[in-house]
């Protein structure tokens, strides 16, 4: 398993420095922005495979088109790694995977910035509140995948412009050899015994997972999801009483030593203790008792990608029984979990394998993460500032 920065920094080079709404000089204009069919139909407007002709025209062009621009995907995030290789395998069309290390805004960023160039990202793989953000600035093109209908009400955009992919519970990691007592609960997480040692993955103004640790937080002391607040002011105390480092936690800060005790997503946390183990480290893996904090990813197209066919064939590897599978052998909860066990082909030995919960998961409204994301960008500086 590739060890990267886990989506919690800021990109760097050209997209770093450009406005978010300016055109970037970084790539020139494509020649070609979308692929058209001889009867005319057009993949940049493509609302499913079927309005283009079917799978076999969407492969043909997306295979013509032989790139699909991907940003912001760690290989180790959820097994990314393995379905980057069996896309590029099936389809023989190359993907470029840019500043893996890179953010939620950061993908955003790059839309805007990059209109029209033949370096914007073709695809997106958005926290659900960036998702919702990126739909409300008209950024992404509507597609139903051919799975569409079995992917939950409550998980899709109504316009097919975003749609949850894979998803898990906020967690708490913890190397049991640097910790004597790996903690369970938020409030554990606040005894003096852990100073210096709790990090979060990422900004919470920035990176999903991070926002995902916040309102977990806050679930955990007395909030809602219409209210984080208790999540900033856990987090202050946290701070004010030394335990919080803001260190950024990735696989080689865990390594160091510098963040023993991280607070995650579950796939990423059950991930590394594999990967771990053949370097010496315990890596337990927690569920917060007081604070469950279940969310997805959602993907998306760009609006105006440079690759509109490879794009959609993208999300229909994604969205197929392959590619969900793939995601859970990362740990990581697929959409289409239940829609692949009604069929018959959930892996279930993969499924086995996920970090134990109960309960049924329950999500924020559009409504209530807008709000949430306000009272973070407006209060997480001062939060753990100092």
């Amino acid at each position: 398993m590739t060890v990267s920065l886990p989506r919690n920094a800021v990109l760097g080079g050209c997209l770093a420095v450009v406005a978010a709404l300016a055109l970037s000089a970084c790539g020139a204009a494509p020649d070609n922005a979308s692929t058209t069919t001889k009867d005319g139909k057009n993949a940049a407007t493509a609302t499913s495979a079927a309005a283009f002709g079917g799978m076999d025209a969407l492969v043909k062009a997306a295979k013509k088109e032989g790139t699909l621009h991907i940003i912001a995907v760690p290989r180790d995030w959820a097994d990314y790694g393995a379905i980057i290789d069996g896309f590029q395998k099936k389809y023989g069309i190359k993907i470029e995977d840019e500043s893996p290390d890179g953010t939620s805004q950061d993908e955003i960023n790059a839309v805007t910035s990059r209109k029209g160039q033949d370096r914007a990202p073709d695809v997106l793989d958005l926290g659900s509140s960036f998702a919702l953000s990126a739909a409300q600035q008209g950024l992404l093109a509507p597609y139903e995948v051919a799975s569409y209908a079995d992917i939950p009400a409550a998980q899709k955009d109504p316009q097919a412009r975003w749609y949850n992919d894979y998803g898990g519970y906020i967690s708490i990691g913890c190397d049991d050899k640097r910790v004597k007592d790996c903690p369970t609960s938020f409030k554990d997480l606040l005894k003096p015994e852990y100073k210096g040692q709790v990090a979060l993955n990422g900004n919470p103004t920035k990176s999903g997972s991070a926002f995902g640790g916040v309102y977990a937080a806050a679930l955990a002391n007395g909030g809602s999801f219409d209210n984080i607040q208790p999540g900033l002011d856990f987090f202050a105390k946290l701070k004010q009483n030394g335990n919080y480092t803001p260190v950024e936690s990735t696989p080689a800060t865990v390594e160091k030593g510098e963040t023993p005790i991280s607070i995650d997503w579950d796939y990423l946390n059950a991930g590394y203790a594999d990967e771990f183990k053949s370097k010496g480290l315990d890596w337990k893996v927690n569920i917060p008792t007081d604070g469950q904090y279940a969310q997805y990813y959602s993907q998306a197209v760009n609006k105006d990608a440079p690759h509109p066919a490879a794009a959609r064939l993208w999300q229909e590897y994604l969205y197929s029984a392959e590619g969900q599978n793939l995601w859970l052998k990362g740990y990581a909860r697929p959409a289409l979990m239940a829609a692949l066990e009604k069929a018959g082909t959930l892996d279930k030995t993969a499924a086995a394998r996920l970090p134990k919960v109960s309960g049924t998961p329950s999500f924020p409204t559009e409504t209530q993460q807008s709000k949430a994301k306000t009272v973070i960008a407006q209060g997480w500086g001062k939060a753990v500032s100092g």
